[in-house]
């Protein structure tokens, strides 16, 4: 199912999960611009002015085409405390969170309204999860939310003069009361 033309809200788990704006380019340059989100996503380091605004354009750019949803992580609808995606084409999602905010379980809240987004209204039947073997904290989200880790082999991405090996978890659609 394609993504909806009028902007996207999610709300629960004391969270609100709203799309990104040009008044949200001094918070992206906040949260995206440390050395944990530099080394686990393929974002601009250092992540200035120039390059939220680039990351924006891309934002409003996919979602136009229905290729990507990105979300700000906000537990008030306004203050973006960190973010969550999903590329509608492959279902891989993602999430990071401001330094500052992290241990508050953001991303595990934000990665659980996202997959059943995903699975309830969009209706994608699996959404992936694409995770370094030592990333603690994600593979904790992954097993929290129930993905599991595949048996596809681990992908290599070439990117910031790294290799990222790249583990795929899964999560298929909830099985409803008497299926079998």
């Amino acid at each position: 199912m394609p993504l909806p033309v009028s902007p996207v809200r999610l709300t629960g788990h004391d969270l609100i999960l709203r799309e990104w704006k040009s008044a949200d380019l001094p918070a992206m340059t906040e949260l995206f611009d440390e050395p944990e989100i530099a080394h686990r996503t393929p974002l601009s380091s250092p992540f200035d002015m120039e390059a939220a605004r680039e990351y924006l354009d891309m934002i409003h750019r996919t979602r136009a085409e229905g290729q990507r949803l990105h979300l700000a992580i906000t537990t008030d609808g306004h203050k973006p405390l960190g973010e969550v995606l999903l590329n509608l084409s492959r279902g891989t999602m993602g999430y990071g969170v401001g330094t500052a905010h992290r241990g508050q379980r953001l991303a595990l809240r934000a990665a659980q309204l996202m997959t059943h987004y995903a699975h309830q209204i969009l209706k994608l039947p699996r959404v992936l999860l694409e995770i370094e073997a030592d990333n603690a904290p994600s593979i904790a989200v992954a097993r929290a939310l129930e993905f599991r880790l595949t048996n596809d082999e681990p992908q290599r991405v070439e990117g910031k003069d790294r290799a990222f090996i790249l583990h795929t978890w899964a999560h298929g659609t909830p099985a409803h009361p008497g299926d079998h």
